[in-house]
């Protein structure tokens, strides 16, 4: 048996913090305040509901809700209306690879 040093140890799944985890509220919306343009660019994974899903508008990990677009409609100020659907959600960054830390709830 072999002692796994921090560096060589292999990165856990269940992983809730840290700079390798993206944040617990994110929004691709520019006027909200969960907005983070630099967050965004390395690329978000989201899977909610044990499925991939890549139409996401803005997530909560620790309050467990997605929000996603409701088809073509939109608001009176031009912004597309947004449906809040609950439940598991589970996010990483899609530029560490094929095994990246995945921030979910618990």
């Amino acid at each position: 048996m072999t002692e796994e040093t921090p560096e060589t140890a292999p990165k856990t799944s269940g992983a809730t913090s840290g700079s390798d985890v993206p944040p617990d509220h994110l929004s691709v919306n520019p006027r909200s305040p969960f907005f983070d343009a630099e967050k965004l660019q390395r690329g978000v994974g989201i899977r909610f509901k044990d499925r991939v899903r890549t139409d996401i508008e803005e997530y909560s990990i620790s309050e467990g809700w997605v929000r996603v677009q409701a088809g073509k409609a939109v608001d009176r100020k031009g912004q597309p209306l947004t449906i809040k659907l609950t439940g598991p959600v589970e996010a990483w960054y899609e530029d560490l690879g094929d095994n990246p830390p995945v921030a979910k709830k618990g």
